[in-house]
């Protein structure tokens, strides 16, 4: 028995619709802060002003950091040193300290921002930065398990809802080219065809290889059928040797530069990262990491010192074919690799995505609005949802930028009130458009969104020496992209006011029409 063409497809279209509405505010959200992220190092950059941009080199950094902390901490455990590049000027330190049973677990490691020419602490304002919005973008500011299996079910969902979509379509690339305005239902419909199929490859890249990354916490069970300890499976999945105890007996640290140079020489690139075990210690090792940058897999080799002779003691490439996949599916979501120009399409790509799932869910309310009928209670629910997702988060973005030029520098927990100010400032909008008339609504909390981008350049200009005038003056160029971008944002948001503000096309020639018969 064969099954209708015209059934399938309006059972996968049933399919694309509801699970598009059921993850699609969470989707839009993951979609438009993951964008974002492939800018976070330079968000970090504009949220830290009091940061310089003298650069240095990986090895030059490294043995700047390593005489610093050799000499402030004698006890410590571990040092995780992310090294300076182009994209971020200072090196990153994070300091395991010996454990102090008559003190406090400490959940996190605390962070040290270092000059990389001279390894001293610098001084800068506390701030997630760009590492907020790639954390909300998988986490959902949820705790990490719940946030993530979240995420990954909203994924699941998207990408039922592309397989979906492309079998309803029965003329997917015409569509592409079909763009009516001011049509009602079928604007919005040729909107959502053409940003769906404009970027459908990365579409579907970015959704699998999303829940490709963490598909080990999805899927434990063939690592729990095979290992008794899981620690054992990331030993040799990762060709991680077992980690030596200290021995007791004191002995300087190896020259870092001369380890990551060595390094560098034999991944025939620039080094990333190094961490360092024991330092101090005569069992101190150096695990040296390839920079990203060189690769689309995002697992580069490695090569582990003595940290006391700097003698070779393992070198790791990709991994095995297994592995080395896994690598190159996170490099691909993640865009590491990416330089600058191209690194700007995965961000429109990103936007297309963004775009896709915002107006198939305002699709879904105008298909279901008949005129004259009063809407149901399904229907002025997912309107007054849709509003406050669409709309409203981005304005909660841009209280977070906002609110770091905002903030004193030297306030304490600056960092935490950023991110409250974010999802306040978000709540309160969602909450505010309630009392307006949806068309109202929109074009009002489009408006707020538009001010308060508009106003990050300015608040920029005012409390700092970063702002746009002097950014364009000397020629800081990262300082003037950002501010001149957020006016680009302001303007668009704008634009979206004033349309979402513009009655249908129908309601305008009915009015007309009715001004013409009185005259």
């Amino acid at each position: 028995m064969t099954y209708p063409r015209r059934a399938l497809r309006q059972s996968m279209a049933w399919i694309h619709g509801w699970l598009g509405l059921l993850a699609g505010w969470i989707l839009f959200a993951m979609f438009l802060t993951g964008t974002a992220s492939y800018f976070r190092p330079e968000i970090t950059r504009w949220m830290q002003p009091e940061l310089s941009g003298r650069n240095a080199p990986p090895a030059r950094a490294a043995a700047a950091a390593a005489r610093y902390l050799s000499a402030a901490g004698k006890d410590d455990v571990q040092w995780f040193v992310t090294l300076p590049d182009a994209r971020s000027p200072v090196t990153h330190a994070y300091v395991q300290p010996k454990p102090d049973p008559a003190a406090a677990p400490r959940r996190r490691a605390p962070e040290l921002l270092l000059d990389p020419v001279t390894g001293t602490p610098v001084t800068a304002r506390d701030t997630r930065g760009g590492e907020h919005f790639y954390r909300f973008h998988f986490q959902l500011q949820l705790p990490v398990l719940w946030g993530r299996w979240l995420a990954g079910l909203c994924g699941l969902f998207m990408l039922a809802a592309i397989v979906s979509g492309v079998v309803t379509h029965k003329r997917i690339f015409a569509d592409f080219f079909t763009l009516r305005w001011n049509k009602g239902q079928r604007s919005w419909l040729d909107a959502h065809n053409a940003s769906a199929v404009l970027a459908l490859p990365f579409h579907a890249m970015i959704t699998w290889t999303g829940l490709m990354t963490l598909v080990l916490m999805y899927m434990p069970w063939p690592i729990t059928a095979n290992y008794a300890n899981p620690t054992t499976f990331t030993e040799q999945a990762y060709d991680f040797g077992g980690e030596d105890a200290a021995s007791g007996r004191p002995a300087p640290l190896a020259d870092m530069g001369a380890l990551v140079r060595d390094a560098e020489r034999r991944f025939g690139g620039p080094a990333g990262r190094m961490v360092v075990r024991h330092p101090g210690d005569a069992a101190a090792t150096v695990a040296v990491y390839r920079g990203a940058g060189r690769s689309i897999n995002a697992r580069g080799p490695s090569v582990t010192y003595s940290g006391v002779t700097g003698r070779v003691l393992s070198q790791t490439g990709t991994g095995g074919p297994a592995l080395a996949t896994a690598g190159v599916l996170l490099g691909l979501h993640v865009a590491q690799f990416a330089d600058g120009p191209l690194r700007v399409v995965f961000f429109l790509m990103g936007l297309t995505g963004a775009a896709m799932v915002g107006t198939g869910l305002l699709l879904w309310t105008t298909a279901r609005r008949r005129p004259g009928a009063a809407p149901f209670f399904g229907l002025k629910l997912v309107e007054r949802l849709n509003i406050g997702a669409v709309a409203g988060l981005p304005v909660g973005m841009g209280a977070f930028l906002l609110s770091n030029r905002l903030i004193p520098a030297a306030a304490e927990g600056r960092a935490a009130t950023e991110v409250s100010a974010m999802f306040w400032t978000w709540g309160a909008v969602a909450l505010a458009q309630l009392a307006l008339a949806p068309r109202r609504a929109w074009a009002a909390t489009f408006r707020a969104g538009a001010l308060v981008f508009a106003a990050v350049p300015v608040a920029d200009a005012l409390f700092t020496d970063r702002g746009l005038p002097g950014s364009l003056t000397h020629g800081d160029a990262l300082f003037a992209t950002f501010d001149l971008s957020m006016l680009a944002v302001a303007a668009l948001l704008a634009f979206a006011a004033a349309r979402a503000g513009r009655a249908p096309a129908p309601a305008r020639r009915r009015a007309r029409a009715a001004e013409l018969a009185h005259a």
